[in-house]
């Protein structure tokens, strides 16, 4: 057995998505590691935790917390917006520094130290100001550094060395690596495969929960309706629809006005969940599922849990080619359709086809295909990539 992990998560408070899941699992898999959630952490999550003999470490983090609300209105003129990002980015940094504290002091023999959502900025000045190496999860580059920023990431430029970058995928490897490029990198997916495949109890159980007839197609449009998402080219490709169609809606935020627009269209009948849920709705809404829409602007590049989320519980995928990566990766798989993004013509198509025809699931081997390991391979990965900091700092 191997020894126990220090996990940060600072998103632990949040429900959807797979932060929560991806913790708990390494949690599980080396059981007595130690969690800090600088902001919190979700009752169900809680529950877990104390299964996996996991110790658990809470403090608030006021200074990010009012950082990321500076400002937050889009009616600010954008550079005043942009003023607010330097803000969020150090009182990211000063709460990182503080769980590596925290850890350093309650789990100084870890086999390895991860902050699993980490911010895109000042990696050095985190490892410095924490007195602690560690590996960082850093998801996607949400804004850039300013000159103030940029001074300070200089100044803590040998801590840089103290840190490996984990990028959950190539594409923002390569984005981050022209502005960091001096931090150590490596490249792996966030989410892990738990194995708990939604079985045909449950799925029966998600077209009752909604109330929809087993012969009838259902696909589901999970999480937050955010920029990177391609709502518009959906919002065309309904409005074509010639076949009946359940939708299944669940995320935040949402756009009551759109959903308010596809309640009236003829051939659609919208069951809405408005976000965000807990693990056990998100089982039932992909469990009345059909298949999963996932639809993006082209070039997004970021992993996408929703499709680790499909592959990882066995529901077919629509998806859009957005990522030239995870399109190749799909490529002749029987349970994933793909279609040009932004073609609204394509996706329709694509929508009738299921409707006609329901793909097939995907089997156990579908996680790994996208990259996923299990918790205890996730888990050995970051002790193996984490052993060169420990040793340099030995």
């Amino acid at each position: 057995m191997r020894g126990p992990l220090v996990l940060i998560e600072p998103y632990a408070n949040r429900l959807g998505g797979h932060h929560q899941r991806t913790l708990v699992a390494l949690a599980q898999a080396r059981p007595g590691s130690l969690v800090i959630a600088p902001h919190g952490i979700a009752t169900e999550a809680v529950r877990a935790l104390r299964e996996a003999d996991a110790r658990l470490a809470t403090a608030p983090a006021g200074l990010s917390a009012a950082g990321q609300r500076v400002f937050r209105s889009h009616r600010w003129p954008r550079r005043l917006r942009r003023a607010s990002h330097q803000i969020t980015l150090i009182a990211r940094c000063l709460a990182e520094a503080s769980a590596l504290r925290s850890g350093r002091r309650l789990e100084p023999g870890a086999d390895a130290v991860v902050i699993l959502t980490a911010s895109e900025a000042l990696h050095g000045a985190a490892a410095l100001l924490g007195g602690q190496p560690h590996l960082r999860f850093v998801h996607e580059a949400v804004t850039a550094e300013d000159a103030v920023l940029r001074l300070l990431g200089r100044l803590a430029r040998r801590g840089e060395q103290r840190v490996i970058a984990v990028y959950p995928t190539q594409a923002v490897g390569d984005q981050l690596a022209t502005v960091f490029a001096d931090v150590p990198a490596v490249v792996g997916a966030f989410a892990v495969d738990d194995g708990h495949r939604l079985g045909d109890t449950e799925r029966d159980g998600g077209r009752a929960a909604f109330g929809i007839p087993a012969a009838e197609a259902v696909v589901c449009l999970v999480g937050g309706w955010w920029p990177y998402k391609d709502i518009t080219v959906i919002d065309a490709a309904l409005d074509r629809l010639k076949e009946p169609l359940h939708l299944v809606v669940t995320g935040s935020p949402l756009d009551e006005a759109v959903l308010q627009r596809w309640q009236s269209l003829p051939n659609l009948r919208v069951h809405t969940l408005p976000g965000p849920v807990g693990d056990s709705v998100l089982r039932l809404v992909y469990a009345a599922a059909d298949a999963a829409l996932v639809t993006r602007r082209p070039g997004t590049g970021k992993e996408s849990g929703l499709v680790m989320d499909a592959a990882r519980l066995g529901v077919p995928l629509i998806v859009s080619e957005h990522d030239d990566a995870l399109t190749a990766r799909l490529h002749g798989q029987s349970w994933a359709l793909t279609f040009p993004a932004g073609d609204p013509d394509a996706l329709v198509d694509a929508l009738h086809t299921v409707i006609r025809q329901p793909l097939d699931h995907p089997g156990p081997q579908a996680p790994g295909l996208l990259g996923m390991q299990t918790a205890v391979e996730q888990a050995d990965f970051l002790t193996r990539t984490f052993a060169p900091l420990h040793t340099k700092e030995s």
